[in-house]
């Protein structure tokens, strides 16, 4: 399968770009485009077979469940029930942004494994204007998870995609760099009080500034993940990462032991280090990116220093925990 690339600028014809992308969704395929987050990789929700080619361009567990994307709150409402007051809160508040709600799906709607046989959907409406043009004129809700390969950093450029995607898939909307570089924050309002499931830009604190209490998912236990990012090593290089504490001292000791066994050694980190082989430094934005240079420059192994002292980190805390499966350097 050829992948096509069309950049989607005021020097392109928008409506042939739009019209392409969405008959091949209409006619089953998966498209590639831009939101503010990151990449998504899309197919109609309502298409199992569609919805199958995403899992399969990903190599994504089926268990694993997607987040659907519509144009506003009003159609939302159309593809839940019992929703919220609280839900409608944050759909008013945050709406079109980087925030995804679960709530209860309306039946016999989604196909099964959009929600992985979960009664639950995931909806956000995203705050681009690739997608949401996309979306508007589809008139259809799309899934769409991160358009890279399953449990390798996220893209937030469409040059990320062609390179996991390539061959794969028919068509990539080149919208340019994503704005915020991380997934979006995912709110389970089927609980009381709320749970945030996956961390992301729009903070706890904004959050219960809108509705009040909300818990984090380290309060909630589960074997049927109502989200994704919740179950399996996500956002990992080749290169294995090891979390290592904010200290420089530590870390030039850490930067000097690799290098005796021999191994070129990346930081990612609010300092720069001079010693290491490669330093990056450590935003949201810029996180997927750094990792995804890491595996070009050959890397060994990817040194991501962190403190918990930082306030408002915890959604890039939450990606590198994942990249390194838990693991700190000692």
């Amino acid at each position: 399968m050829e992948t096509k690339t069309i950049l989607v600028d005021k020097y392109v014809n928008k409506e042939e770009t739009y019209s392409q992308a969405v008959e091949m969704l209409r006619n089953g395929e998966v498209v590639a485009f831009p939101t503010e987050t990151v990449y998504g990789l899309g197919a109609i929700a309502t298409n199992a077979e569609a919805v199958d080619k995403i899992f399969k361009a990903k190599g994504r567990p089926a268990d694993n469940p997607l987040i659907v994307h519509v144009d506003s709150k009003e159609t939302a409402m159309n593809y839940a029930v019992n929703v919220t007051q609280k839900a409608e809160k944050c759909m008013e508040a945050f709406w079109p942004g980087a925030l995804t709600l679960i709530m209860n799906a309306k039946p016999e709607t989604f196909a099964s494994n959009v929600t992985a046989g979960l009664d639950t959907v995931g909806i956000r409406v995203p705050d681009h204007p690739v997608a949401l043009n996309l979306l508007k004129r589809l008139q259809l809700p799309i899934a769409a998870p991160s358009a890279n390969t399953s449990g390798k950093p996220s893209p937030t450029l469409a040059e990320h995609v062609f390179h996991d995607m390539n061959e794969k898939i028919p068509l990539i909307l080149d919208g340019g760099a994503t704005s915020i570089g991380i997934e979006s924050t995912v709110l389970d309002m089927t609980c009381e009080p709320p749970c945030i499931l996956r961390p992301g830009q729009i903070t706890k604190e904004q959050i219960e500034n809108v509705i009040g209490l909300v818990r984090s998912s380290s309060d909630i236990k589960s074997n049927a993940p109502k989200s994704p990012g919740m179950k399996y090593l996500h956002y990992a290089p080749e290169a294995p990462v090891y979390l290592i504490e904010e200290d420089v001292r530590l870390i030039e000791m850490a930067i000097d032991h690799l290098h005796n066994e021999g191994k070129k050694v990346a930081v990612l980190s609010h300092h720069d280090f001079h010693d290491a082989d490669y330093g990056f430094p450590l935003t949201a934005e810029t996180l997927y990116g750094s990792l995804r240079k890491c595996d070009m420059l050959n890397v060994n192994l990817i040194l991501a220093a962190v403190s918990k002292e930082r306030k408002n980190e915890d959604a890039i805390l939450n990606r590198l925990e994942k990249a390194a499966d838990h693991k700190w350097f000692s």
